[in-house]
C-alpha cells in the first residue's frame, strides 16, 4: 500500500467507503462476465445439483429423491429450471440470492468439505438476467417444507418477495421469461443439445421435458470399479443415474465402455482407441491430481500443422471449459478427450482455469496419459496400432523427439515417407546396407535418381520432423546417416578416383558435358553402369531464393537476415555440380577414344551431356539443375544416333564438329 493510504494511521473522519454502482454492476456481471447466454442454463442447472447436495448434506436421513427437470415453452418465450432440493427459507432469498458475491454454497463447503458443491463466488444465479428480462424464483425449503416463497426481478437491480403456496415437495423453480434475441433457447431440442454437453457427467439425472430419460444418462466408464471389467477394473456407472454410487456394466468389458463413450461424446472425429486418466498423489516432485477421465486418439489429419486437440474439462461434474486444448501437449494434436476433477480453481466466469499447481500437475498426468496409452495400445492392440501409425505417423514423428519415452516406442515402428512410399527407419536402414539415406531438399534431384537406379529408398528430409527424427534415429541405433545435398552425405557418395585427371582431359570434358552455373567433378560411385550425376548446389538455391525481389514480401524479416547471413559464404556462382563417374566403362571408353583421337568422342560426350539434361528434366525438381534445352536435348540423341549407326562415305565427316551441336547449341 502507499503511504498515502495508511488506515491505521489516518484520521477516520479522512477514510470513505468505496460506492458501488449497483446497476453497472449487475450489468457487467450478467451480460460481460461470461462469452455466452448459453453459460446462463450452466449456472442455473448447477445451482440446482448444489442444492441437491446441500440437502442430502443436512438431511442425511431424509428421503430424498433427486431430479432436475428442465422445461420450455415457445409460445410464452420461457424457460424453467425446476429440481427437489433443499429449497430456501425468506432470510436466504435475500441473504444468498438477492446479495452479489454471497454463496451459500461456498459457506457449506468450508463448513463441511464436500468435493461436490460446485458454485464457488455467489454470481452465477446472476448470468439468468443475461437471457432474461425476469426472472422469476418459487422456492419451498425443506426446512419449512409448508411455506413458500415467489423471488421476482426484471434486470437483477431491484426485486420483490411475495409468500405463495408451498410446493408438493421442497425445491426450486426458475422461470426465465426469454429477451427477444434468446428465444431461440425456449426449444426443448436446443436444450437437449446444450444440456447433454453442460450435464454429462452431473450424478443427479437432468431432464429435458417429459423425457424420461435424462440428457446425463450416458455411461461414464471411469465412474466406479464392475465385477468382471478389464485389467483397467472401470465399470460403467451412468452420471444420471440415482445409483450411480454403484453401478455395473453387463459384460464388464471396460475397453469397449471406453470407445462407446469417446464415440458418443467426440464431436468432430471418430475414436481409434480410448485410454484412460487416472489420479495421481502427492509426492516429492510437486502436487499431485485427483482428475480422472478418457482420453483418446482421434482419426483426424494433423499433418504437423493441424491442432486437433480437443479436451472437455468438468469441475465437480459441471462443464467448465469445452477448449481445454493448452492442458494437452503441444505435439498431442489428434487427441480428443474428457476429464473432471474437484481440485481445479476456475475464474470467476467459471469458463477458463487458473494457471496454479494444480493446472500444472493435471498437464503433466494427461501428458503420461497418452504417452502410457499408447504404449498399451502398441502392446494390447496391434492392428489398432498400426492404424494410429497409418494416420497419423507424420504428427508422431514430431512427438518423438518430444518425449524420451515416445521416440523409444515410435523409433522402429512410425512411418518415415520415402522415394518409395512410407517405410521404418528400420526398412530404411535395411535397404540401405546399413545406412539411412535422407534428402535435404524439396526435390530428389539427381541424388534421388541414383540411388533409385541402386533401388536404395530415400527418406524426404523437407518433411515435418523427418530430418531430425534420422539424425536421433542414426545415433540411437548407431548407423550412418547419409544426408542428400549435404558435403558430408556427397563425400558418402562420391570417392575421389583412383588418379586425377589430366588437365587437358578435364577441361574437354567441361566443355562438353557442362552448363554455365555447372561445375565438373571427376569421382567413382555406384553403380559403375551410371555415367553422371547432377547434384544442385542447395547454399546456392538458397540464395537465389532470398536474393529474389519477392523475398522480403513472403519471409519475415528476422528470418530473412539469418538466411542471408548463413548464404553470406557462397557467391551463388555453382549453381550445381556434375560428378562424372570415373568407374562407368562408357566413361572409360569416351577418355579413351578422347586420347586416342578417335572422331567418334566428340558424339559420344554430346550423347551423354543430352542425357544429363533429360534426366534433369525427368527428376523431381524438373530441370532446376541444368539449363540445358530438353528439345535439343532430345534432338542431339537423334543426331548423335544417325551419326554412329550410319555408313559414311570416304571423305566425308563422321560426325559433328563439336559435342555441342549434338545438344542443339551452337
Amino acid at each position: 500500500m502507499s503511504e498515502g493510504l495508511q488506515p491505521d494511521h489516518a484520521p477516520a473522519e479522512d477514510l470513505r467507503t468505496t460506492e458501488v454502482d449497483l446497476g453497472g454492476l449487475v450489468n457487467v456481471l450478467a451480460t460481460h462476465l461470461y462469452s455466452t447466454p448459453l453459460v446462463a442454463l450452466r449456472e442455473l442447472v448447477q445451482n440446482a445439483h448444489d442444492s441437491h447436495t446441500r440437502r442430502r448434506l443436512e438431511d442425511p436421513d431424509g428421503a430424498h429423491r433427486p431430479l432436475i427437470r428442465v422445461r420450455a415453452d415457445a409460445a410464452r418465450r420461457t424457460v424453467g429450471i425446476e429440481d427437489t432440493g433443499a429449497g430456501l427459507t425468506e432470510p436466504e432469498i435475500h441473504a444468498y440470492l438477492a446479495t452479489v458475491g454471497t454463496g451459500y454454497t461456498r459457506m457449506l463447503r468450508d463448513l463441511t468439505g464436500s468435493r461436490e458443491l460446485i458454485g464457488a463466488f455467489g454470481l452465477g444465479f446472476l448470468s439468468a438476467f443475461s437471457v432474461a428480462d425476469e426472472v422469476t424464483v418459487t422456492t419451498t425449503s425443506h426446512r419449512e417444507p409448508l411455506l413458500g416463497h415467489r423471488y421476482r426481478s426484471r434486470g437483477g437491480e431491484q426485486y420483490r418477495v411475495e409468500p405463495v403456496p408451498a410446493r408438493p415437495v421442497p425445491g426450486t423453480l426458475v422461470e426465465l421469461a426469454l429477451k427477444t434475441e434468446h428465444a431461440h433457447l425456449a426449444d426443448e431440442s436446443v436444450l437437449r443439445e446444450v444440456l447433454g454437453r453442460y450435464c454429462v457427467l452431473l450424478p443427479v439425472p437432468v431432464h429435458v421435458g417429459d423425457d424420461e430419460q435424462p440428457v446425463n444418462g450416458v455411461p461414464v466408464p471411469w465412474r466406479q470399479p464392475a465385477a468382471g471389467t478389464g485389467p483397467d477394473g472401470e465399470g460403467g456407472a451412468r452420471a444420471g443415474d440415482p445409483a450411480a454410487g454403484g453401478g455395473r456394466t453387463a459384460g464388464g468389458d471396460a475397453y469397449a465402455a471406453r470407445m462407446r463413450f469417446a464415440a458418443a461424446f467426440g464431436r468432430r472425429f471418430e475414436p481409434l482407441t480410448a485410454f484412460p486418466v487416472h489420479p495421481v498423489e502427492d509426492g516429492p516432485a510437486g502436487a499431485g491430481t485427483d482428475a480422472v477421465g478418457l482420453l483418446w486418439v482421434q482419426d483426424g489429419g494433423t499433418y504437423g500443422s493441424s491442432d486437433n486437440r480437443d479436451l472437455a474439462v468438468y469441475l465437480r461434474g459441471m462443464l467448465l471449459s469445452e477448449d481445454a486444448r493448452d492442458l494437452l501437449p503441444d505435439w498431442a494434436g489428434f487427441i480428443g478427450g474428457v476429464v473432471e476433477s474437484s481440485r481445479l480453481t476456475p475464474t470467476a466466469s467459471r469458463e477458463d482455469l487458473q494457471r496454479d499447481d494444480h493446472y500444472r500437475a493435471l498437464r503433466q498426468a494427461l501428458a503420461d496419459a497418452v504417452v502410457d496409452g499408447l504404449y498399451e495400445t502398441a502392446r494390447l492392440r496391434p492392428a489398432v496400432w498400426r492404424r494410429i501409425l497409418a494416420r497419423h505417423g507424420q504428427d508422431l514423428l514430431g512427438a518423438a523427439l518430444c518425449d524420451d519415452r515416445l521416440f523409444t516406442l515410435l523409433a522402429d515402428d512410425v512411418p518415415v515417407p520415402t522415394s518409395q512410399g512410407d517405410l521404418t527407419a528400420g526398412a530404411l536402414r535395411a535397404a540401405g546396407g546399413g545406412a539411412v539415406h535422407v534428402a535435404l531438399g524439396s526435390d530428389g534431384g539427381f541424388e534421388e535418381m541414383l540411388y533409385r537406379a541402386m533401388q536404395v529408398p530415400i527418406a524426404r528430409g523437407d518433411r515435418y520432423a523427418v530430418l531430425p527424427f534420422l539424425r536421433r534415429y542414426a545415433a540411437l541405433r548407431e548407423c550412418r546417416l547419409v544426408e542428400l545435398g549435404s558435403e558430408s552425405g556427397n563425400r558418402e557418395l562420391f570417392r575421389d578416383p583412383e588418379r586425377p585427371l589430366p588437365a587437358d582431359e578435364s577441361a574437354w570434358l567441361a566443355a562438353a558435358l557442362t552448363d554455365p552455373g555447372e561445375q565438373l567433378v571427376p569421382a567413382r560411385f555406384d553403380p559403375a553402369g551410371l555415367p553422371l550425376v547432377l547434384v544442385p548446389d542447395r547454399e546456392a538455391e538458397l540464395k537465389a531464393r532470398i536474393e529474389d525481389d519477392q523475398a522480403d514480401a513472403r519471409i519475415p524479416s528476422a528470418a530473412l537476415r539469418l538466411a542471408r547471413a548463413f548464404t553470406a559464404r557462397t557467391d551463388g556462382g555453382v549453381r550445381a555440380r556434375l560428378y562424372l563417374n570415373l568407374a562407368c566403362p562408357a566413361v572409360q571408353d569416351l577418355l579413351a577414344a578422347y586420347r586416342t583421337g578417335h572422331t567418334g568422342s566428340a558424339t559420344a560426350a554430346g550423347l551423354l551431356r543430352s542425357l544429363k539434361v533429360i534426366m534433369a528434366a525427368a527428376s523431381p525438381g524438373g530441370a532446376a539443375g541444368a539449363t540445358g534445352d530438353l528439345t535439343a536435348a532430345l534432338g542431339g540423341i537423334g543426331t548423335a544416333v544417325s551419326a554412329l549407326t550410319a555408313a559414311v562415305p570416304p571423305g566425308l565427316p563422321a560426325v559433328p564438329d563439336t559435342p555441342g551441336d549434338l545438344a542443339g547449341e551452337g
